[in-house]
């Protein structure tokens, strides 16, 4: 029978054997995402103990939030070999390879089996938000005995502050819950912050929300694919005025390959906005470069400058598809490595630097690259990705396999490349078409 240790509250679930050596302490991993139950996944096929922390009070979280977003990828590329294996030694049937998820079909057949197995269900902790992360007795700047010193993970749960110990940390927090601001210097803003009730930032399902924008003067702004996709949603619900807000030069550089595209579903996806942009149906308003919004008594109104001039447009609603960053405020007191421009990992930003690369081009990558400072720290899946928006759920998932396997003492494994993915990348959309077209980043 496994005993339950903390260190300072008598329940949560620690495995502990009675010994002081770190080997006897679990593995933590940040977030029941894919990429978390995938690491929770491997470390339980190899018998390692493990605690999984998830903010929610369920896995997946984040993606049910754009559960109604179609993937580019098929189920092929969605699923972690050992997470199948695992899954489908407890009778469970995988949904068709080349079928396109939604988000809600991501956590409902896959992610929802995965962690209601015996082997992972037991060491999950819902509604459980990591406050901070330390080295035991060591404050950040304390070099003797360090990397032979556990991990200290504080918790926060129902109002109480709990510590855990672990000997490795697996940080899988994403970075979904911190959008980018829609500010053109990427600052949050008192006003802003003011008029969330107007601003909703990510790709709303406007079939459930289509009293908030029908008829209604609605900004989508970002100059990406989440934008166009949003756009096209928007633009069969009845809105009243679609303005389309970017730092483009112009509309065109926002289009793509369209049918020159080598992929076809984001070749169709530039379409369907050129066509729509021409229709007049949509106002694309570029570059503009906001400065300031104010509340109206309908809504907002947008500041800024509109090729060097003053400019200001009155709106009802926002939806912002302005990326996403990673948060590092509860790791103050881990020694981190990360790039000061794309925020990722250090080692890996020049694979991911998305003017370099797309997201069918960035090489595979293991433990070796997100080695950190901190010994046998890591961060993986999108926050290892910083401000990149070029991550594949697959590399997240070659990520974990890699590093588990170091932790594991496999160093043979750890090194070894085993990624699977199509030369044209895989990603994500919410546009209707044929399973076999579709491919782009967005929400893997």
């Amino acid at each position: 029978m496994i005993n339950f240790n903390i260190i300072d509250k008598s329940s949560c679930c620690i495995p502990h054997n009675g010994s002081n050596d770190l080997n006897h302490l679990p593995v933590a991993i940040i977030g029941a995402g894919p990429i978390g139950l995938a690491a929770a996944a491997h470390l339980a096929d190899r018998g390692e103990p493990f605690i999984l922390v998830e903010s929610g009070e369920n896995v997946g979280s984040n993606i049910r939030q754009w559960g109604h977003v179609r993937l580019f990828s098929p189920w092929q590329y969605n699923i972690d070999k050992i997470a199948r294996k695992l899954l489908e030694n407890n009778n469970w049937i995988a949904p068709p390879a080349d079928e396109l998820p939604l988000g809600k079909e991501l956590v409902e057949l896959y992610l929802e089996p995965l962690s209601e197995l015996p082997q992972i269900h037991p060491h999950i902790l819902f509604n459980s938000v990591v406050t901070a992360i330390s080295k035991k007795g060591l404050d950040k700047m304390k070099n003797v005995g360090r990397e032979n010193t556990s991990f200290v993970i504080y918790l926060e749960q129902d109002g109480t502050t709990t510590r855990v110990e672990a000997k490795a940390v697996i940080d899988a927090s994403g970075t979904w819950s911190h959008p980018n601001p829609v500010n053109t210097d990427n600052v949050w803003t008192l006003e802003e912050k003011a008029l969330l009730k107007h601003i909703y930032y990510g790709i709303p399902n406007t079939t459930t929300m289509r009293d908030k924008y029908s008829h209604k003067r609605v900004a989508v702004i970002g100059g990406g694919h989440s934008a166009i996709n949003t756009i096209l949603e928007l633009s069969e619900s009845g809105s009243q005025e679609l303005f389309w807000i970017m730092r483009k030069k112009k509309v065109e550089d926002a289009y793509g390959g369209e049918e020159k595209d080598a992929l076809e579903a984001r070749g169709e996806l530039d379409s369907r906005i050129h066509q729509l942009v021409d229709s007049g149906k949509v106002k694309p308003i570029t570059p503009l470069y906001i400065q300031q919004l104010k509340e109206t008594a309908t809504g907002v109104r947008i500041i800024g400058q509109f090729n060097g001039k003053h400019f200001e447009q009155e709106v009802d609603e926002v939806i912002a598809n302005t990326g996403s960053r990673p948060d590092f405020s509860f790791l103050r007191e881990i020694r981190l490595s990360v790039d000061a421009g794309t925020e990722s990992v250090e080692a890996l930003s020049t694979l991911i630097d998305p003017n370099l690369h797309s997201c069918g081009t960035v090489r595979p990558h293991g433990e070796e690259i997100l080695r950190q400072p901190e010994k046998n720290f890591y961060i993986v899946g999108m926050k290892s990705y910083g401000r990149a928006p070029t991550f594949l759920m697959a590399t997240g998932y070659e990520q974990v396999r890699s590093v588990v396997a170091y932790l594991c003492g496999d160093l043979e494994a750890s090194k070894t490349i085993e990624l699977d993915l199509p030369e044209t990348g895989v990603c994500s959309t919410n546009i209707k078409v044929s399973q076999a077209d579709s491919s782009c980043c967005g929400a893997c």
